[in-house]
């Protein structure tokens, strides 16, 4: 499938376009039923695109030409696992998410978080030993699992196919809304930004964006921002706790801060009224008491662009819950494909969902801020996990031994506060467009919660 000509036209995008870009193609790299590669390198692309024509309006020249290598798309797609602090290589999930046996099929749990893994063990009234989970597991179906263990606030999703996903009712919601939901709020006017150079060409230089996102798909959506020259100033409560492994990978770029909104409401008022971008990544609605809604948002700011991610969907009876990327590829049947023949479930060779709708995301905020340039107006920007899902399993994809591809011309080193790292280098690039970031992630939470 030419997976980029489906994905530009989604993000309201000119087809003409399409022709600035040339992809280098290397067949057996991220090896899959589904077509992972051809979509990872559309999303790519895409951001891409929306990069290099937005850079384009700020230089007032033509549309820089885009090169989307699929090495660097897989290389980056698996950025987690290229990772290493001081030599050493993190833990990417935590001894109790991973799949279970039930009664009955199978089920998934995601307790990668202190809170959530004691939220699981809670449901199950056993104690923090597998053998423990699994025996209490193999007593109960999978549904009066995913039942149980959201009603605790933790997170299981029962192993379903494609087919028992489309006929849910939340499967059904999210295949009627576009890959990329986009809406405008108001009349407020247009966007003025000035000029930008070439060297590198940046073509976000000068936007502030308030990062209220966790894990990696928001994350990668503003670390890319954060590459294209933006001021992303990511604010997290103090007591939620983060991966320290986790921020090192997706914090290139930002500065990081901790602010009780409870209490700090001043400061971050502050903050909104000189923010050009807000980004959302927590459970639907949870934001809402802070006068976090995109219109309350709009009402206080007036021009904002605000890019909201979810697993589900704010939409529908799963609109208001917490989900990951292992937890929706088992909701809808992705699992399925891509499990064995003597019916285990399996995985994708990435978190692609992640990692895709994360530069869907940047890619819809870019479009965006170019839509207010000529047209005024605050603006919506809206991707779920599932969506993504979902626009993946309409193909096939290349099942085989991966592809023989030295990553080493896509990985690079540097000192920072948390010792020495190795990292994916972004896969974003179009010409004149920079190849890395400008600073290192810093320790997390220990910037001001202010604008530089």
């Amino acid at each position: 499938m030419n997976a980029l000509a489906s994905v530009w036209p989604a993000l309201g995008g000119d087809p003409a376009l399409l022709a600035r870009v040339s992809t280098v193609e290397r067949p057996g790299v991220l090896p899959s039923r589904l077509p992972v590669r051809e979509s990872a390198r559309a999303c790519v692309g895409a951001c891409a695109l929306a990069a290099a024509e937005l850079g384009a309006r700020r230089t007032g020249g033509g549309v820089p030409a885009v090169r989307v290598d699929d090495g660097a798309v897989a290389t980056a797609f698996v950025s987690e696992r290229h990772l290493l602090v001081g030599g050493r290589a993190p833990e990417t999930f935590a001894p109790l998410s991973r799949f279970w046996r039930t009664a009955d099929g199978w089920v998934r749990t995601h307790a990668n978080y202190p809170h959530h893994r004691a939220r699981l063990l809670a449901a199950l009234g056993v104690p923090k030993d597998p053998g423990a989970v699994a025996a209490a597991l193999a007593e109960r179906s999978a549904r009066e699992v995913e039942e149980a263990v959201y009603a605790a606030g933790g997170l299981a999703v029962a192993l379903r196919s494609p087919e028992e996903w489309a006929a849910h009712e939340q499967g059904v919601e999210v295949a009627g809304r576009p890959l990329v939901e986009r809406e405008r709020l108001d009349s407020a006017p247009a966007r003025v930004l000035a000029p930008v150079g070439r060297d590198p060409l940046l073509p976000a230089a000068g936007l502030r964006v308030l990062d209220l996102t966790r894990v990696i798909a928001g994350p990668v959506a503003t670390r890319t921002l954060a590459l294209l020259g933006a001021d992303v100033l990511r604010v997290d409560a103090p007591g939620l706790p983060e991966i320290a492994d986790q921020h090192a990978d997706t914090g290139f770029g930002k500065r990081s801060a901790l602010l009780d909104l409870s209490v700090g409401r001043e400061v971050f008022e502050e903050l909104l009224a000189a923010a050009d971008v807000v980004v959302t990544g927590y459970r639907p609605g949870a934001l809402d008491r802070f006068g976090l809604a995109p219109r309350a948002l709009a009402e206080r700011r007036p021009g904002v662009v605000v890019a909201q991610l979810s697993a589900w969907g704010t939409y529908g009876p799963w609109g208001d819950r917490r989900g990951f990327d292992s937890l929706v590829q088992v909701a809808t049947g992705i699992a399925a494909v891509e499990g064995s023949s003597a019916g285990r479930p399996g995985v994708l060779p990435a978190q692609a969902l992640d990692h895709g709708t994360g530069y869907l995301l940047a890619a819809g905020v870019l479009r965006a801020i170019g839509e207010q340039m000529e047209g005024g107006g605050s603006r919506v920007v809206r991707v779920a996990l599932a969506r993504t899902a979902g626009w993946l399993l309409e193909g096939r994809g290349d099942v085989g031994v991966s592809g023989d591809v030295p990553v080493g011309q896509w990985l690079a080193e540097r000192y920072s506060p948390l010792g020495r790292l190795r990292y994916a280098l972004s896969p974003v690039v179009f010409e004149g467009g920079p190849r890395d970031w400008a600073r290192a992630p810093g320790c997390w939470g220990t910037d001001s919660a202010r604008w530089v």
